[in-house]
């Protein structure tokens, strides 16, 4: 073994520090060093892809992926070269298929019918299939539709129909609608014919679609996030949106207000992540769990018993920080050098089995 780790980043982007790179990436550096490794960060850039991806296979025993992928003007050609990467000997964290499977939007329909997604939920991968089904789900209700990418509650709207009591069968497309996007809580109105021909640009490109969910009002109570160290639930943030009008969103760019909890203060929470985490692993590929990850919820009222359930909103696995707890970074060190370990009791490409 090598005994070094390769963070990647890319440039650019609102997470970064005075240096240009993650406030949370050197603190695992530092704690891989403690223990005798050594790593670094590598700025991935399509043209120097090839430079990277030798690189890495000869220095490197595993890789990090801390980049955004809405800071590549594309991502096929980062997902393509960690793909090379693993299939050449480098462990991937995580595999380049499991961040693109727990982190897309369309992972919450995966896994609809659980007890942590109703069935009524649906992804829309092009214009034909928004236009003739989202009609038809709008009228049971307010809905929430997501775009794949974004971030800071870009591209999230709260969609609902104004005035439709009277209205059988389909919603006619003159239909008004009252519309607030998560990035500013902002309102504004739309026929259906107008919102559906603006969702357009959320289906385009090679990982466009949008994810359709029934809103929950008791979003006001706060969202949720439970931050994942792989299967070990670390930390839970609660989430609580602006006492404002209309307001719904999350994010702290909104004026939502973050507290941070350990995780014996949300037992239910944290015991219902855990039972489902079969279940989520071989819904989404049956990959090995991401090293860093999030899985949102909302609280909902069970209309059978009248009990507390919580609703997976989205997971996030391509960058997620923890800046608001460095000391984390020891975990991960941890976490990165037993499953080196174990990797290479089993895999044959490690130096241990060449003779």
């Amino acid at each position: 073994m090598k005994n070094h780790v390769v963070i990647f980043e890319a440039r650019g982007g609102s997470d970064k520090g005075k240096y240009g790179f993650r406030k949370d990436s050197k603190p695992i550096i530092d704690s891989l060093k403690k223990r005798g490794w050594t790593a670094e960060i590598v700025f991935y850039s399509d043209k120097d892809r090839g430079e990277i991806y030798r690189y890495t296979v000869e220095k490197a025993d595993a890789y990090i992926s801390r980049v955004n992928p809405g800071n590549l003007n594309s991502e096929t050609g980062y997902f393509q070269m960690l793909r090379e990467l693993v299939s050449n000997g480098v462990e991937g964290l995580p595999h380049p298929d499991a961040m693109i499977a727990y982190g897309a939007k369309n992972s919450v329909e995966k896994l609809k019918g659980t007890p942590i997604v109703p069935d009524d939920v649906y992804t829309y991968y092009d214009f034909d299939s928004l236009k003739d089904k989202f009609p038809s789900s709008l009228k049971k209700g307010v809905r929430v539709l997501k775009q794949n990418r974004g971030s800071t509650g870009e591209g999230i709207w709260r969609v609902e129909a104004l005035n439709i009591d009277k209205i059988k069968g389909n919603l006619p497309l003159d239909t008004k609608l009252k519309l607030t996007e998560a990035k500013d809580n902002h309102t504004e109105e739309k026929t259906l014919q107008e919102f559906l021909e603006f969702c357009i640009q959320y289906l385009e490109g090679e990982n466009g679609m949008l994810l359709d969910m029934p809103f929950l009002e008791r979003i006001i109570e706060g969202e949720i996030r439970v931050l994942m160290l792989r299967d070990n639930v670390v930390n839970i943030v609660h989430k609580k949106p602006a006492e404002t009008k209309d307001a719904f969103s999350a994010t702290l760019f909104s004026g939502a207000k973050y507290r941070y909890d350990k995780p014996e203060q949300w037992p239910e929470l944290v015991n219902s992540v855990e039972k489902s985490l079969p279940l989520i692993q071989s819904r989404l590929g049956n990959y090995d769990l991401p090293l860093i990850w999030t899985a949102d919820f909302i609280l909902d009222t069970d209309k059978k018993t009248g009990e507390d359930i919580y609703i997976l909103g989205e997971i996030n696995a391509s960058c997620v920080g923890f800046t608001t707890f460095l000391e984390l970074s020891e975990n991960i060190a941890d976490e990165v050098l037993a499953l080196l370990d174990a990797e290479s009791v089993v895999n044959p490409k490690w130096a241990a089995f060449k003779k």
